[in-house]
């Protein structure tokens, strides 16, 4: 068992692309670390919708944000704001956008919590 697990997004196992996207992932801990680029004028329902075939994104999201702003309204009439510094869950149901002419960095951590709380 390794003590220390070191990666870094200079050297990502993968990057995706999008209108307005970049996504760079890591593998660590059994779940993968994702560094997501959304440029100004971004929106889930027209970047992703297309390409994910559902009318909101229906991914639960726990992240980071390193910079910019962020909104999101949820099927359920909630909404709400993320800028630098904020720590977030979103859950699925919801659109989201970028907020200002700022592009927005986020640090997303995928099956690690799953992972540790087993």
């Amino acid at each position: 068992m390794e003590t220390l697990e070191s990666r870094t997004f200079d050297e990502p196992d993968e990057i995706r692309s999008m209108e307005k996207t970049t996504i760079e992932l890591v593998g660590l801990a059994g779940g993968q670390i994702q560094r997501t680029t959304f440029e100004p004028g971004w929106r889930w329902t027209r970047a992703v919708r297309p390409i994910a075939g559902t009318d909101l994104c229906e991914v639960d999201h726990l992240a980071y944000v390193v910079s910019g702003g962020l909104h999101a309204d949820h099927e359920d009439g909630s909404a709400g704001d993320v800028t630098a510094g904020d720590v977030f869950r979103l859950a699925p149901g919801h659109d989201a956008w970028v907020v200002g002419d700022e592009p927005v960095v986020l640090i997303e951590f995928q099956g690690i919590a799953e992972r540790t709380r087993g």
